[in-house]
């Protein structure tokens, strides 16, 4: 069963091959658990880029290009296009249904296209100034353990939809439980590699997730799977941020 939901967590939430399963609840009761893995190979992969680009000697605005695009190959841009409905949701000022409406639509408006290259553009510029890459790396397993906790705790906006299908049949407290492992592991390697930059990193997604609940609930009445894809955008983008404060801040002290 735990394979199954590794496989399915896999499947689901990024384009790395995988086992094929069946689509039954009991494939999916953990398959949260392991979504923070994801991240893990985002981090990996960010971390293999960097030693490549010291080893060919490759340029700052490659490597910052590259570890930018690394996420959007690895899922599949699944959370990007979250992020994507979101903005238009809510940069409409509809009512509450209607802004659940926009969501479910699969045409992109002009708003998210704001909104998309503007994140993607300060990712590549905190990527050319930050040089914290273990930090950086540990962030996207920290994004997803918060998301994953989100999901299972926070008040969901609809009843079905793509999140209902991994939250409803989970096992919640093994979830939250190991999800909760996960936060605090990550917690403690940011902060060992490079204590000021790290704590930063890890007060900047816990904002995010307080933010998160705040803005989902009053704009929709709950969390969905594109408010989640919303946050871990946001969440990545202001761990990058942190570091890049917090190594500024350290270089004037």
């Amino acid at each position: 069963m735990l394979l199954r939901s590794l496989a399915s967590a896999f499947l689901m939430y990024s384009r790395i091959p995988m086992p094929r399963v069946g689509w039954k609840e009991e494939n999916r009761r953990y398959a949260l658990c392991f979504f923070p893995l994801i991240g893990a190979v985002i981090g990996g992969l960010l971390l293999l880029w960097q030693w490549l680009c010291v080893i060919l000697d490759i340029g700052v605005f490659v490597s910052a290009a590259v570890s930018v695009l690394i996420p959007v190959f690895v899922t599949g841009g699944i959370h990007i296009d979250g992020f994507c409905d979101t903005t238009d949701a809510v940069c409409s000022f509809a009512d509450r249904k209607k802004r659940l409406e926009i969501m479910s639509d699969p045409h992109i408006g002009s708003f998210a296209v704001i909104g998309l290259c503007s994140m993607l553009l300060l990712q590549f510029a905190l990527f050319c100034e930050t040089w914290n890459y273990y930090i950086i790396a540990a962030g996207y397993v920290l994004s997803r353990s918060l998301s994953g906790l989100a999901a299972v705790t926070f008040r969901s906006a609809k009843s079905e939809g793509a999140l209902q299908n991994f939250v409803k049949p989970a096992h919640r407290k093994i979830t939250s439980a190991v999800l909760v492992i996960f936060i605090l592991l990550c917690a403690a390697e940011m902060c060992f590699m490079n204590l000021i930059p790290g704590a930063a990193a890890c007060a900047a997604a816990l904002i995010c997730l307080l933010i998160y609940r705040s803005f989902s609930y009053r704009n929709f009445g709950g969390i969905t799977g594109d408010t989640e894809g919303w946050f871990l955008q946001i969440t990545e983008t202001a761990v990058l941020a942190a570091v890049f404060t917090a190594e500024k801040a350290v270089m004037f002290l």
